[in-house]
């Protein structure tokens, strides 16, 4: 009898396992199929881009988000799903400098073949790219939108292709871009102001991976991350024992998780440091699922937004730190 609910509970493990690892590497939309009506049917891959592309395009394109909340663009692999929806595209848009990892090879080689995809980062002039604190295989940082300024430099792309692909379609490309850039902005300065809230010797940002240079750059401060720019890189011993040390000798109040990296290796550093750890995962690679609407100091947002994930991402280090 012992034996029996062994090999059940082992089953019931694989199974949760297996159903675990799918929902991970599911497209965002849950499988559906492009909306046959639509001028264009478009393929993105991180939620940041599938936001952009969805906010320009409008109802005139369809668009699949092969990469869900809480999913690591570093180490997201093509799905059954995700390769029946890249057939199906008339193009495909990505974020670029390597965020896509393992499937990096896939887009650029759909690029040489059919020009019909196209990297986002692309719009973005080299001398606001950062070089990553660690070796990442001599690529800049690409989590370029930390910074709205930044990022904003990528709707150029987003324009061009939906206008290249649709015609008829081009000035209503180009206004609602134009109109969201508006809103970047205003977010940029909102954030400035939000983060200078922060005692100057407090603004220091630790997180589970380097994914907020671009974010310590714009609003003056200094980030370290147990893991490096790509997730798939393991923080070793030493990298740990560093980090801890930091945090001590700056006398930290806070350290962060982050939503699509596991939580483990920062709570681990935290009870070495003792130091709190945030209550609130900062959205780091991925958004949180749209119609995630929060209320925080009178404002309601939805986290399921580019927008509304750095309201969220600001607001929470504020209050961690300040």
């Amino acid at each position: 009898m012992t034996k029996k609910i062994v090999v059940i509970i082992l089953v019931l493990t694989a199974v949760v396992g297996g159903v675990a690892w799918l929902l991970r590497n599911e497209p965002a939309d849950g499988g559906m199929g492009f909306d046959e009506s639509a001028e264009l049917k478009v393929v993105t891959t991180s939620t940041m881009v599938t936001d952009m592309v969805k906010t320009v395009g409008g109802e005139r394109i369809s668009v699949i988000g092969l990469m869900g909340s809480k999913v690591d663009p570093h180490s997201f692999q093509v799905t059954a799903a995700a390769s029946a929806a890249l057939k199906k595209a008339d193009m495909v848009i990505y974020s670029g400098l390597h965020l896509e990892g393992k499937m990096q090879e896939t887009l650029e080689k759909r690029a040489e073949e059919k020009k019909d995809t196209c990297a986002v980062t692309e719009g973005i002039p080299k001398a606001m790219l950062l070089k990553p604190e660690e070796d990442f295989e001599g690529y800049h940082d690409p989590h370029v939108w930390g910074n709205p300024e930044v990022w904003a430099h990528c709707l150029a792309v987003v324009v061009k292709a939906l206008s290249d692909a649709d015609p008829e379609g081009a000035e209503g490309y180009a206004e609602r871009a134009e109109q969201y850039k508006q809103e970047l902005m205003k977010l940029h300065i909102w954030a400035k102001a939000r983060m200078g809230e922060v005692p100057v010797p407090q603004r220091v940002l630790v997180t589970s991976h380097d994914a907020f240079f671009y974010l310590g750059q714009a609003y003056g401060f200094e980030v370290r991350g147990l893991q490096g720019v790509s997730t798939n890189s393991e923080a070793g011993l030493k990298d740990r024992a560093e980090l801890v040390s930091f945090i001590k000798q700056r006398k930290l109040k806070m350290i962060f998780p982050e939503s699509s990296v596991n939580a483990k290796g920062i709570r681990a550093v935290a009870d070495e440091a003792g130091v709190k750890v945030s209550a609130h995962e900062l959205f780091s690679d991925a958004m949180s699922e749209p119609g995630d609407i929060v209320e925080v100091n009178g404002e309601s947002y939805d986290r399921g937004t580019y927008i509304g994930m750095m309201k969220h991402n600001i607001n929470s280090i504020v209050e961690g730190l300040k």
